[in-house]
């Protein structure tokens, strides 16, 4: 069974800034942690040898979003993040290990490399380039 440590909703006044998944969280069955009214949905799917997952591709068609949602995968090292409110105020400092996911809803955060890292960054696009940041 799930560990609920192994899944972390980091909020504030109710609205929910990011989504941390532990390297160690391994379900038993297909799961998906965000909601599916959210525009990046995370989950892990799980099958038996021998399964498959019938071939196919998503029909095109319209979906809206609105500011950037951002994936990071710790491939390799450790680093510490910050998660940022609204109102560019510090909620919380995790450290991301090894394996760790974090799916950035639409937080302000910023990252701190505790040992020499490598991660995988997922985002929607187009990437509009340096000036769409807002650095504080």
């Amino acid at each position: 069974m799930e560990a609920p440590d192994l899944i972390e909703l980091i909020s504030w006044q109710e609205r929910p800034l990011a989504y941390i998944i532990r390297a160690e969280l391994v379900p038993e069955k297909t799961s998906f942690f965000t909601p599916p009214e959210w525009e990046q949905q995370v989950g892990m799917i799980v099958r038996p040898a021998g399964e498959e997952i019938a071939r196919h591709a998503h029909r095109p068609g319209p979906r809206q979003h609105m500011g950037a949602s951002e994936i990071i995968i710790v491939r390799r090292g450790r680093c510490q993040v910050e998660i940022y409110n609204y109102e560019r105020q510090l909620v919380a400092t995790r450290e991301l290990c090894q394996g760790d996911l974090i799916l950035f809803i639409d937080a302000g955060h910023g990252f701190r490399f505790l040992e020499d890292v490598v991660l995988l960054e997922i985002k929607t696009g187009p990437y509009a380039g340096p000036g769409e940041k807002d650095c504080f």
